[in-house]
């Protein structure tokens, strides 16, 4: 835990409410997996959230980003296939991915390259704005959103009023605390399963059993669970990594989506090309071969056979054509196949 430097960030803060306090001003801030245990003046791992005399405070009423994207950009395949979702994302995160495609805002305090960059809002002014924008979901991305929970369920609580949907996109590094927290707010919920690997996870910044086991309380709470692989060469990409994987999610519910996603190099890692199509639709094999009924590749939009699409497990008919973020038909009848009947899981809306 690091000692309180200075940040204009820290004024745009509240008293947080994911902590149990300790006799002497100390606590436990419960928002991630961490469980960071603060004296008075030190910062958790996020860097975002920090003991200041006794509180704990957590960042609030701002955002670094604010985007309407497909719902399957998140990515979302079984939830209300080709609406919008508005996409909102604070600073800081409790992983130090090497390969961060958005370490410009997760790595905020922590790396002097990083953005520091943030916009005054509201909830009512990011809900005015999904609504006028056609959004049907509104998202908490970008950054890891555990780690600013409290802001989160604020504008949930406003985007539930009016009727929305709404959703985590997270690493995983759950407490049952935070789970609980923000199970009346949140619909859906990705998670990167990074890689299979204790010792990677570590250098990471987490630990492969708690995400392996937030897995599981996230399904079994009744969240509606994606997970993605982004899928690395020479990093996670061997069969044996990516079978364990795809066996674990298997054990969990073969009715997960699992979506194995193409690498490019950034942020730390630039030493390796982009991930092959071969080794996205071999995944998809090995995912098949666990007895994984959903399997999607992402990042080579067009270049990967038909695995961006949804068909169904029963009889093979083609339910939802994607290609990349573009729904081209959605032949789904009540959330079911119109030749078999085949119940497909997900949230599929009117």
């Amino acid at each position: 835990m690091a000692v309180i430097a200075q940040s204009p960030l820290d004024k745009l803060t509240r008293p947080g409410e994911l902590v149990e306090p300790l006799p002497e001003g100390r606590l436990i801030c419960t928002a991630c997996g961490h469980r960071c245990k603060l004296n008075p003046g030190q910062r958790g791992v996020c860097k975002v959230r920090f003991n200041s005399g006794g509180t704990l405070m957590v960042p609030f009423n701002y955002v670094s980003g604010l985007n309407n994207d497909p719902i399957e950009k998140k990515p979302f395949f079984h939830a209300y296939p080709g609406s919008l979702a508005m996409s909102f994302g604070m600073l800081g995160c409790d992983f130090r991915c090497a390969y961060c495609q958005n370490w410009h805002t997760s790595q905020s305090i922590r790396d002097e390259s990083a953005s520091q960059d943030a916009s005054l809002t509201t909830p009512e002014q990011i809900c005015d704005l999904a609504q006028r924008q056609g959004s049907r979901v509104v998202v908490s991305t970008y950054n890891e959103p555990l780690i600013t929970s409290e802001w989160a369920v604020e504008v949930f609580r406003e985007a539930k009023r009016r009727g929305l949907v709404c959703g985590y996109v997270s690493n995983g590094n759950a407490t049952p605390e935070v789970l609980e927290y923000i199970r009346p707010w949140v619909d859906l919920y990705k998670i990167d399963l990074k890689c299979f690997d204790e010792k990677n996870y570590r250098r990471l910044g987490g630990g492969l059993g708690n995400v392996l086991d937030s897995i599981r309380r996230v399904h079994d709470m009744g969240f509606w669970l994606e997970i993605v692989t982004l899928t690395i060469p020479d990093y996670n990409d061997s069969d044996r990594e990516l079978g364990q994987i795809a066996e674990f999610i298997a054990e969990v519910s073969t009715d997960i989506p699992w979506h194995v996603t193409a690498f490019h190099p950034d942020y730390k890692m630039r030493d390796r090309g982009r991930t092959p199509v071969s080794a996205l639709l071999r995944a998809r094999e090995l995912g098949r071969a666990a007895g994984l009924k959903y399997i999607y590749s992402g990042n080579r939009p067009g270049q990967v056979e038909n695995s961006e699409s949804t068909f169904c497990p029963t009889c093979d008919t083609l339910l939802i054509d994607r290609v990349g973020f573009q729904v081209k038909s959605n032949r789904l009848k009540n959330g079911a196949c119109p030749k078999c009947g085949e119940s497909i899981p997900g949230r599929w809306g009117n």
